[in-house]
């Protein structure tokens, strides 16, 4: 299939090289790196290549999968807001209060991952997705929350694809007319890229895609040139094109052999998308995947595997084992522990926090210390799980393993001894976490 394409305003080729920071050590003490997190948009782990997805061409995503790090038990919140402010945090919404939709607590502010990535002295920037406050209300909390630079879609504010409405560094863009997102997107992180190639870098590429457009500001978004909004499909390629550009210019800067680079998902694939407005309707047909052999909807919203379960992929040339597989668990909250880990930044005390660094899961030097996976969707709906066994708050226990689409709750009468002591180590999990409000 043929899709559009825009050209980057400002072509990467042009940049000049420069020297790469620093050399590579030995996996014990390797040297901070730069750091690019990509943080995919409705995007589970049935839409890529390397994870048996059969549906839509992936080839840049399986490129860095090829040359790093696949893990097969990362998960997040069957929803976005609450991925994103754990992962910014390091704590499960539940411990927050479950901050209500489009907010995010000002006590934490300054404790966030970027706040504490800068502390340690990286530059630190964010492009696309925001969603943790409406922009026209309070265009500088990105300031605050520890990013130097910014450049933001106007969540449910206005479109985020095509004419995008574009918070840049606290004031609105007025030149996007005609332009589609998320080239700008790029074009900001590779610009941010290159003035700060002399310093430790945090570009973090809270993608647009694979979402689709806002709904609820009174009026359709504009279409693009086809006369429609991207399909679903379409927008899976566009993500795969949009991280290889990225990828591109960190060779073509020079600093692509010291920079980190983690690409995952905010919650599974959406089980529809829009595509066009009609008869004063919005069309939004189903969105179906292949995965080994099989067709799934996506589960954007449950607590399923096909809700929770995404891609999570590590890329670091000589520091991250190449075309390997980690089967150890992760969840949201791990992500800045994991990154402070390896940029030397302050980490709080373990009590503070949820989560669990994987640096030497990722480095392939050990495992985490996480002996069980969380995921929550609000008052009394969540689970703690293993790999292979799920208990949810419900009681309810599945061995995911013999019954991945949890049709047959396990019998308490029927549990083996193995079964019973990993129950009871799970019951002890989901006492010791906050409760959900």
């Amino acid at each position: 299939m043929t899709t559009m394409r825009w050209p980057l305003a400002v072509p990467i080729c042009l940049f000049l090289l420069s020297p790469v920071l620093g050399q590579p050590q030995d996996a014990a003490n390797p040297p901070r790196p730069n750091i690019v997190l990509i943080l995919a948009d409705d995007v589970g782990r049935e839409v890529l290549g390397c994870y048996g997805g059969e549906s839509y061409e992936t080839p840049h995503i399986n490129a860095l999968a090829r040359g790093g790090r696949r893990f097969t038990h990362c998960y997040s919140m069957p929803v976005c807001h609450p991925t994103r402010i754990c992962l910014l945090t390091g704590k499960y919404p539940a411990r927050l209060g479950n901050p209500q939709w489009g907010t995010f607590p000002r006590d934490e502010e300054n404790r966030t991952l970027a706040a504490r990535l800068q502390r340690a002295g990286y530059a630190t920037a964010i492009a696309g997705k925001w969603q943790l406050e409406l922009l026209k209300n309070d265009p500088d909390q990105p300031s605050r929350m520890g990013f130097q630079r910014w450049s933001l879609f106007g969540w449910h504010e206005g479109p985020r694809y095509h004419d995008p409405m574009i918070y840049q560094n606290g004031k609105l863009r007025t030149d996007t007319e005609g332009k589609f997102g998320p080239d700008l997107y790029v074009d900001f992180l590779v610009d941010f890229i290159r003035k700060n190639r002399q310093r430790p870098f945090f570009a973090y590429y809270s993608m647009a895609l694979c979402h689709d457009v806002t709904n609820d500001i009174g009026h359709p978004v504009p279409y693009g040139p086809d006369g429609r909004w991207l399909s679903y499909a379409e927008m899976v390629h566009e993500m795969d094109e949009h991280v290889g550009r990225l990828v591109e210019a960190l060779d073509t800067l020079g600093v692509r052999d010291n920079t980190l680079i983690l690409f995952t998902g905010d919650n599974g694939t959406a089980s529809a998308s829009f595509i066009r407005y009609e008869n004063d309707a919005f069309v939004r047909p189903k969105v179906f995947s292949r995965i080994d052999g099989r067709e799934v909807q996506g589960g954007k919203g449950q607590l399923t595997d096909w809700g929770t379960r995404v891609p999570l992929i590590a890329n670091w040339p000589s520091h991250v084992p190449a075309d390997t597989t980690c089967d150890d668990l992760v969840d949201s909250s791990d992500f800045l522990p994991t990154l402070c880990d390896l940029a030397g930044a302050t980490v709080p005390d373990a009590s503070m926090l949820d989560g669990h660094s994987f640096a030497k899961s990722l480095l392939g030097t050990g495992h985490t210390s996480r002996d069980w996976a969380y995921s929550e969707r609000g008052a009394e709906r969540h689970f703690v799980r293993t790999q292979r066994y799920k208990l949810y708050a419900s009681g309810k226990f599945y061995d995911m393993q013999s019954d991945p689409d949890e049709r047959h709750p396990l019998a308490a009468e029927k549990l083996t001894k193995d079964q019973q002591r990993v129950k009871g180590q799970l019951q002890a999990a989901l006492a010791s976490l906050p409760q959900a409000k």
